[in-house]
């Protein structure tokens, strides 16, 4: 950015991302924000032309394990150590105002 940001910008982006803020946060945010941004143009301005693009900077392997068939837990014994249960399956509280 070219100029330095305004309150009056920094509060119209709060609100657009409907953040209310006091005076003093605005002032607070404005110093962030500005830091921000100049440090996101010392990026942009970096020659990166022969840098590969990467998703990690280190180089990964999936250490997986072999899956395996083992011993299983009864169902009617878990269920029975259940607070509520029914049908063959866990009964749990309502979520979000749904209706039993």
């Amino acid at each position: 950015m070219t100029q330095p940001l305004s309150r009056d910008l920094v509060a119209h982006i709060a609100s657009l991302a409907r953040i209310e803020l006091n005076d003093e946060e605005i002032v607070h945010f404005t110093g962030h924000l500005e830091k921000i941004l100049e440090h996101v143009s010392q990026l942009e301005a970096l020659d990166l032309e022969s840098v590969e693009p990467m998703s990690h900077p280190y180089p990964l392997s999936n250490v997986l394990r072999d899956d395996s068939v083992g011993a299983t837990i009864v169902r009617e014994e878990v269920l029975a150590q259940a607070p509520d249960a029914s049908e063959g399956q866990f009964r749990v509280p309502p979520v979000l105002g749904e209706l039993p």
